[in-house]
């Protein structure tokens, strides 16, 4: 039978496995830490629980497809419930936008900003849905090997303008300063920054019109926990505790990994979940690398960072949204400084997340937990973190508690954060950068790195680093190219092998 090893198992490296066995293949995970999921890990700290990554669950049929790929329904193993508002955005000034699904209640809210945005927006949704027809429905799944399929959508690119900033896209039909901000925040959820990302991201808002914001009860750690279940029973081979020192490459070919303990683990084929970045320059050697080479690799631009803070409260605030966009006093000006000038800035902007609005089981009863997020410079910037942080930290909760939190301080339980010293380190993403390759014009399909390797045959990408690109739906698309370029076992058996436990 085919060997398959996955490095890494965060959802591209879970959603890999559970294709390629599929497949046929018999198949190895790898992942570094203590637990599976990646980013999307889980902290527990004085009884309270915190999702340490993706909280916005968008598309749910991806995850149900990866269990009816071997007849078994996703509910079985856990819950998803949908979230009203799917946002609210909160500005300076007090004033509110509950970002929902139904289309009444969505225009009293334009309203209430500027009627005449009512028919911009209607034309708004219409152009978002054509873009979404093209680069969504035919193309998020797409092998972008090479040019010539790129240059097969063009027209099409051009015909959506979708070659325009978002920024500029919606501000041709939104007028209002506040409403342009409500419906371009959300490429910075990818990494992206609104004046800059492309407007075929414009299908972000018909994805969510269409399939809803969802939150999994248990938490984000609930889907991981499920998808590992899955896996066992199929007979997949999940190894924590072991990261991957190199990729063994012999006449241009991957023959397998060498683990930081010595272990060689040989393979037909190798499919890493790692950011591409990092694995080009640090787990494969330079003489193997003609396309990705180190200078090359730098060339590119690299998305944020992020500072999450996690806290739990001995007090509820039932009036709270389950999300939050918090936005500062500045837009444009703050993102240039975190996404060009690489600076700390006074001001910020932040998400913030209370699943404790939905499911009371993450913390104790009478308290909640919440996770806090402000984009900042990736490693790039030389911030000093280690004296950055913790300052930071008590200006997102002095902010909190003076304007939406109120008596935040008197009743903090526990508190903790990660910086982008945590992307860099723990999770191995070049220069800190959350969301790998930032999403520009330059840096999309065929431009970002290819879900099969140029360098070396038998190597395959997942996750936010390739086509499609980061945010749940991209990531466990990327997954689904396997099934167009991973070679297909010449004798796949229809019988699955007992299950394998998880182990560490």
């Amino acid at each position: 039978m085919s060997k398959a090893l996955v490095i890494g198992a965060g959802f591209g490296g879970l959603a890999a496995a559970a294709r390629l066995r599929a497949m046929g293949h018999q198949v190895t995970v790898l992942e570094s830490g203590s637990q599976p999921g990646g980013r999307a890990r889980a902290f527990e700290r004085d009884g309270f629980h915190f999702d340490a990554g993706p909280t916005v669950i968008t598309a749910p049929y991806l995850f149900d497809e990866l269990f009816e790929l071997f007849g078994k329904n996703r509910r079985d193993y856990f819950e998803l419930v949908p979230v009203d508002p799917f946002y609210r955005v909160a500005f300076q000034d007090g004033r509110a936008f509950d970002y929902v699904g139904d289309d009444e209640r969505l225009f009293d809210q334009i309203a209430a900003f500027n009627p005449a945005d009512i028919e911009g927006y209607q034309k708004l949704v219409e152009h978002s849905q054509r873009i979404f027809d093209v680069g969504y429905t035919q193309l998020v799944d797409a092998d972008f090997s090479r040019f010539g399929d790129m240059m097969r959508i063009v027209p099409d690119l051009v015909r959506l303008r979708a070659y325009r900033s978002l920024y500029g896209l919606v501000a041709h039909y939104i007028k209002d300063d506040s409403l342009r901000q409500v419906f371009t925040f959300q490429p910075l959820l990818i990494g992206g920054n609104p004046f800059r990302a492309p407007g075929i991201y414009l299908l972000i808002h018909w994805l969510e019109r269409k399939w809803g914001i969802h939150f999994a009860m248990g938490g984000t750690t609930a889907i991981v926990k499920g998808l590992t279940q899955l896996l066992g029973e199929v007979g997949v081979d999940l190894r924590l505790n072991a990261p991957v020192d190199h990729i063994e490459v012999q006449s241009g070919r991957a023959k397998g990994v060498l683990l930081e303990d010595g272990t060689f683990i040989e393979a037909d084929h190798v499919v890493s979940n790692a950011d591409p970045a990092t694995v080009y320059t640090k787990l494969i050697d330079p003489s193997v690398r003609r396309k990705h080479t180190d200078a090359s690799v730098a060339r590119k631009k690299y998305s944020m960072s992020l500072f999450v803070g996690y806290f739990g409260t001995n007090k509820t605030y039932p009036d709270l949204a389950h999300h939050s966009i918090l936005l500062g006093p500045r837009y444009r000006e703050l993102l240039t400084d975190i996404f060009d000038r690489k600076k700390l800035a006074d001001d910020f902007s932040l998400y913030l997340h209370a699943p404790t609005r939905t499911d009371s089981s993450l913390a104790p009863p009478g308290a909640e937990s919440f996770y806090v997020l402000s984009p900042v410079p990736n490693q790039r910037s030389g911030i000093d973190w280690s004296e950055q942080g913790p300052r930071y930290m008590d200006r997102i909760l002095d902010a909190l508690d003076a304007e939406h939190l109120p008596g935040l301080r008197e009743n903090l339980a526990t508190q903790f954060h990660v910086d982008p010293r945590y992307f860099e380190g723990e999770l191995r993403s070049y220069r800190g950068a959350a969301f790998g390759l930032e999403p520009t014009l330059r840096q999309s399909a065929y431009f970002r790195f290819h879900n099969r390797s140029e360098d070396v045959e038998g190597l395959y990408f997942v996750g936010a680093g390739v086509h499609p690109g980061a945010g749940l739906p991209g990531v466990l698309s990327s997954a689904k190219v396997l099934e167009r370029v991973v070679p297909h076992p010449e004798r796949a058996s229809r019988l699955l092998p007992a299950p394998k436990a998880v182990t560490a």
